[in-house]
C-alpha cells in the first residue's frame, strides 16, 4: 500500500485539535481501503510502560472514551499512574495523531447507555471475562459464558459493577503525516489557557 506523500501545512491545520482531528477520522472512516488502528499506553507507579489495542468509539469537546475492566491491566494501571497516551493510525494516508492525556472515569449512567449498545454477547463477556487474569483453558472461558447466557435468560443484562468506561482528556496532540526520505510532517497542538499553540516538530 502506498503510502500518501502530500504536504502538511500549518495553514491548512484546523485551530482546534478536535477540529483536525474529526477531519482525519472522517475521511479514514469514508475510505474502504482505510484502515484505523487505535491503541493506549498505560504505565505501572514505578513507570513500567505497557501498549495494547482498544476500540475509541465516541469523543467529543469532552474527551475520548473507551471501555474496559477496571480490574483489567490498563485499569489497574491508570489507577496508580494517571499518564497515558492514545494513538490513532491510518495505514491509508500513514498519518498518525498521538496524545498525552489526563484520565478520568465516565459516569454509570453514560457506561449503562453504552452498554446496551453492545451486542448481547459482548455484554454477557463482559461478566464471563475478568480481564488481563490468567485461565486455565479457552474452554472455561467459553463455559462460564454458557452458564452465564442461561442464568440471564432473556432478561436484560445488567452492566457489571467491574466494568465502565473511562475519559481521555488530552493535554497535547501530536498529527504526523509521511513524506518521502523519512522527512515527516509532524505538528504538536499544547494547550494554552483556554487556547492551543500549533509548533512544527522535526521529523
Amino acid at each position: 500500500m502506498e503510502a500518501h506523500a502530500e504536504p502538511l501545512l500549518e495553514r491548512d491545520l484546523d485551530p482546534d485539535p478536535l477540529g483536525q482531528f474529526r477531519r482525519w477520522f472522517d475521511e479514514a472512516g469514508r475510505s474502504s481501503a482505510c484502515r484505523r488502528r487505535r491503541a493506549v499506553a498505560t504505565a505501572t507507579a514505578d513507570g513500567a510502560p505497557s501498549v495494547r489495542m482498544v476500540l475509541v468509539k465516541r469523543f467529543d469537546d469532552h474527551g475520548f472514551v473507551f471501555h474496559t475492566n477496571y480490574g483489567s491491566r490498563k485499569g489497574d494501571e491508570l489507577g496508580v499512574n494517571p499518564q497515558a497516551a492514545l494513538l490513532f493510525y491510518w495505514m491509508r494516508s500513514a498519518g498518525r495523531c498521538g496524545s498525552r492525556d489526563r484520565w478520568e472515569r465516565i459516569t454509570r449512567d453514560e457506561t449503562a447507555e453504552y452498554f446496551r449498545t453492545r451486542p448481547r454477547g459482548a455484554q454477557i463477556g463482559a461478566h464471563a471475562s475478568q480481564q488481563s487474569r490468567p485461565i486455565g483453558s479457552r474452554e472455561e472461558l467459553e463455559e462460564r459464558q454458557e452458564e452465564l447466557a442461561c442464568a440471564f435468560g432473556d432478561a436484560e443484562v445488567p452492566v457489571p459493577e467491574s466494568w465502565g468506561g473511562y475519559r481521555v482528556l488530552p493535554e497535547t496532540y501530536e498529527f504526523w503525516q509521511h513524506r518521502d526520505d523519512r522527512l515527516h510532517d509532524r505538528f504538536r497542538y499544547r494547550r494554552d489557557g483556554e487556547t492551543w499553540t500549533v509548533e512544527r516538530l522535526q521529523p
